[in-house]
């Protein structure tokens, strides 16, 4: 099942837990691509460019494709937010299957420009670019507004509990975390902060998660 709001149209069974395939996810010694792609909705194909950036690590398409069966595709009604934006690539997909709102919060100035410019040629209205903080943006949001928050800071970031633990503190009842990291977060690290691992899988260097609120999908 998938996390329901008062706009969200009823939703579709969850698809079994299945392990990504394909090449491997980026490893740091690699070089970037020049861009990435929307894999699936309105903006399909369209082409998002990466820049060279410290800690950029766009989600690899095998990942992405992963992550939406998982949600089901269809986001209509959803209230989202990407508060490690980078080049946007989660926020548009999100987009892309019908969310209601994304926000995408970054704080590096090109880049926000690039989203930006990308906002404006898509017409993408239900996208919202932000330049800041995005774990002081996250904490800022009323509790249980949000459907789906994307946490995907640079893999030697230190902000990974803390925008874990504000995550919490705003998802709606059957709301979903996705965290993208270069390891498995365990039970133990997680239920302190009121999330426990929903769905879980391994592409090459990236270990990705779906998190939900502690026995929100116990029957």
């Amino acid at each position: 099942m998938r996390p329901r709001s008062e706009q969200a149209k009823p939703a579709p069974a969850v698809k079994p837990q299945s392990k990504a395939k394909g090449k491997p996810g980026p490893r740091h010694n690699k070089p970037l691509p020049g861009e990435v792609r929307i894999i699936g909705g309105l903006y399909k194909r369209t082409k998002l460019p990466v820049s060279d950036k410290p800690g950029l690590r766009p989600t690899p398409d095998r990942v992405r494709e992963t992550l939406f069966n998982w949600l089901g595709q269809d986001l209509t009604g959803w209230r989202c937010m990407d508060i490690f934006a980078g080049t946007g690539v989660l926020g548009f997909e999100a987009a892309s299957r019908g969310a209601a709102e994304v926000v995408l919060c970054e704080q590096d100035a090109q880049l926000v420009l690039k989203l930006k410019a990308l906002q404006e040629r898509l017409k993408a209205d239900v996208v919202r670019v932000e330049r800041g903080d995005g774990v002081g943006l996250l904490r800022r949001q009323s509790p249980g507004s949000i459907q789906l928050v994307f946490i995907d800071p640079p893999f030697d970031s230190v902000l990974f509990e803390p925008a874990l633990k504000a995550a919490a503190e705003v998802i709606s009842d059957k709301g979903l975390v996705y965290l993208e990291a270069p390891r498995t977060w365990t039970a133990d690290e997680l239920t302190p902060l009121g999330l426990e691992i929903y769905r879980s899988s391994k592409a090459g260097a990236v270990h990705f998660h779906l998190l939900a609120r502690l026995g929100a999908f116990t029957a």
